[in-house]
């Protein structure tokens, strides 16, 4: 029997022995009264809904689900639901496969609907000698409790299951074993700046675009030619997807002069679909920095390109992602850091150069905007809805409050 499409249902048949009309599902016939009746087709209708509904599987395997398998079925889910336009999945994906992962590792092969809150205090318990902080936990901890719910509302497991799971807190500060997280501060400019000499010329130029502009990482990883209106003085960049596109928001960022002149080398490109900031140009610029360092003649030794391997098994893609280029500084960062030491050290309060990522820029360019222009333009020039989001990503100016001390003693 050939094996179904994700689009495609299994068809109304007739059952020879019976005269009845039959479905196949997931490899088992259901029969469905008389061939070519309304209450068959009805009855047909019914099933096909109820499949479709609970993943493309039998509802009434439900009771016997272990914790993998519910892991598995949600997996599916996950990667129709968590998508962006045009089918791009959402980081949300990731995010459950690291926190159901100490859950399938301790609690696997259990059945899901025994699974109660002193099980997930063990998770959780797993979670604390991980040395996840407490903040993340809590997050992750509400993720598996988002698959009981979603379990719940497929009647893989009963409601109970789900409403147990409930009564289970979240971590307070203070309260528990785990460690708590530092909330993310601006990088200095210092720091920007040795980091900037070890970077090469498209990772120097992201840098220096979203620290003028405050926009997000993955704005700027995203960013492509025909995305920018240069039809006015300032430009324009609407990023066609971003975060709180689900909310119907739209993404506007404006380029200055300064971040113009940065851009325009990049721009050259005349595809409107390529990527401004491409891997692959970034690895031809290694490639040729090396090969203009080069020191043995060459007529001499190994010729360019030739000690490379014909497969590699990966290879520079076209869009750089978050982490790529959060890596990318962090390692541009540890070699400032060894080049101002003489040798390299790892840990962040020996360093002189600290090893930093590029949302702090964020928190940077919000932190001078409200300094320079005010809280609410910080908030426009961030995109956020609200002022107390802003005040997350803006630090406080307590040169305000000296002067006014110092004018009232």
């Amino acid at each position: 029997m050939p094996r179904l499409s994700d689009t495609s249902v299994p068809s109304y048949r007739l059952h020879r022995q019976s005269g009845q009309a039959v479905v196949t599902l997931n490899g088992r016939d259901f029969l469905l009264g008389k061939h070519g009746t309304p209450a068959s087709e009805a009855e047909y209708n019914r099933r096909i809904a109820e499949w479709i509904a609970n993943g493309r599987r039998l509802t009434d395997v439900k009771s016997e689900m272990t914790i993998s398998e519910l892991i598995a079925a949600f997996k599916e889910h996950a990667q129709r639901y968590y998508v962006r336009a045009g089918g791009i999945p959402t980081g949300e994906i990731e995010n459950f496969r690291l926190a159901l992962r100490p859950l399938r590792d301790l609690y696997g092969p259990t059945s899901a609907k025994d699974f109660g809150p002193l099980a997930l205090e063990s998770v959780r318990g797993r979670m604390i000698e991980r040395g996840w902080c407490r903040s993340h936990i809590n997050r992750q901890v509400a993720r598996i409790k988002q698959l009981f719910k979603w379990a719940a509302s497929r009647e893989f497991i009963p409601v109970a299951v789900h409403q147990a799971l409930t009564t289970v807190a979240g971590l307070r500060s203070g309260r528990s074993d785990a460690t708590e997280s530092q909330p993310v501060s601006p990088v200095s400019n210092d720091a920007v700046q040795a980091t900037l000499e070890r970077l090469g010329p498209t990772l120097r130029t992201m840098v220096q675009v979203q620290r003028l502009t405050g926009a997000r990482p993955g704005e700027i990883c995203a960013m492509k030619v025909g995305e920018i209106d240069r039809s006015d003085e300032i430009w324009t960049y609407r990023p066609p997807v971003h975060k709180t596109q689900r909310f119907g928001h739209e993404r506007r960022i404006h380029l200055g002069k300064r971040a113009q002149d940065l851009l325009r080398p990049f721009l050259l490109k005349t595809d409107p679909s390529a990527s401004v900031f491409s891997p692959c140009d970034s690895m031809a610029e290694m490639r040729q920095r090396r090969n203009e360092s080069r020191r043995t003649p060459l007529c001499y030794g190994n010729v360019a390109g030739s000690n490379r391997r014909r497969n590699p098994k990966r290879q520079p893609g076209n869009v750089f992602t978050v982490d790529t280029y959060r890596r990318a500084i962090a390692r541009a960062a540890d070699a400032a850091d060894a080049w101002e030491k003489g040798g390299q050290v790892i840990r962040n309060d020996q360093r002189i150069v600290p090893r930093w990522h590029p949302h702090q820029l964020r928190h940077s360019a919000a932190t001078e905007i409200r300094r320079q222009f005010g809280i609410e333009a910080a908030q426009h020039v961030l995109g956020h809805r609200t002022l107390a989001v802003t005040q997350l990503y803006a630090e406080k100016n307590d040169d305000i409050a000296k002067r006014v001390a110092a004018a009232i003693g």
